[in-house]
């Protein structure tokens, strides 16, 4: 990118931050009215902190499609938040790929984070390619790529993608993303950071040239056991033993009833991981905010941030 184009994500990376590392934010396009009145009530908090980017994210099989591509639009417009928009292959073709593309691209949006995706109803079932679509978010990378001047970024699993056979080849469907011409990635969220740890060496010893480029940790306070336990099946990850213990133990018998306690272990392992992961030289932390600012906003305060709690 020549600095006089568009701003991207590795770019703003790199640009003065409060804080010990540059962090993100993304949302998810809500359901209903009062689920958009809450995300704009987080974006605005978070705007005040001047995130590097934030990112809108894209229902399995498009089933958010026109919400995503409209909110994602509001964000870019309405506010001073640089804009990454999610963007899936499954159950696209090519002309509606396209389509969406020129739709961001009129919105005023050049960062695509370039997704496979995961099959609708089921995201662990059988992952079926558009006839006239792609197979693998490597050709998704190129196709944006070829489209115009985008700034394209892509997911990454630091316990290995489900569907790769071995953590090998994960590994080399990475790098292969990256050589496509992805400029970053973003990690699924994690609880164990010795997993991040292992992926950023597998990807410079697979290929150091696209092992420089940012590999994002990939955050998540914890506020509900029930609700974390079930994103981790349908993503087929898993709780380290002594994290679920730390959770369960705040549980006791009753989540509901000691739900303060569940979130306040939850808000500890969030800053535990990300203090070590600064330590470690990551280029920022990416927090899966599930459209609510507080839980963040807490564990940037922990890590010395200048931030009010809302």
């Amino acid at each position: 990118m020549t600095p006089s184009g568009p701003p991207s994500v590795v770019s703003q990376l790199s640009q003065p931050h409060s804080g010990p590392v540059p962090f993100s934010v993304e949302f998810f396009p809500p359901k209903d009215e009062a689920g958009e009145e809450r995300l704009w009530r987080a974006v605005r908090i978070f705007e005040q902190l001047r995130p590097a980017f934030v990112s809108m994210t894209y229902g399995a099989g498009g089933g958010t499609r026109d919400r995503t591509v409209r909110i994602a639009g509001q964000l870019a417009r309405d506010t001073t938040l640089l804009t990454v928009a999610h963007l899936t292959a499954v159950n696209h073709s090519l002309t509606e790929l396209r389509a969406l593309i020129g739709s961001y691209a009129d919105q005023g949006i050049t960062n695509i984070l370039a997704l496979r995706g995961d099959p609708p109803g089921n995201p662990l079932g059988e992952w079926v390619k558009h006839p006239d679509g792609v197979a693998y978010a490597e050709e998704l990378v190129r196709f944006v790529d070829e489209l115009g001047d985008f700034q394209v970024g892509v997911a990454s699993f630091p316990e290995g993608h489900h569907r790769a056979p071995t953590l090998e080849d994960d590994t080399k469907y990475l790098v292969a993303k990256l050589r496509a011409g992805a400029e970053y990635s973003i990690t699924q969220m994690f609880f164990d950071v010795d997993d991040y740890l292992r992926l950023r060496d597998r990807v410079v010893a697979a290929d150091p040239e696209q092992g420089a480029k940012p590999i994002i940790p990939g955050i998540m306070p914890i506020t509900s056991l029930a609700s974390v336990r079930r994103m981790l099946e349908l993503s087929n990850s898993t709780l380290p033993a002594d994290v679920d213990e730390r959770l369960s133990r705040a549980a006791g018998d009753d989540e509901d009833r000691n739900r303060e306690a569940v979130r306040a272990v939850g808000i500890d392992l969030a800053t535990e991981m990300s203090e070590r992961l600064i330590a470690e030289g990551v280029p920022g932390l990416h927090f899966c905010s599930l459209n609510f600012a507080r839980a963040t906003t807490e564990v940037l305060q922990r890590l010395g941030m200048d931030v009010l709690v809302p």
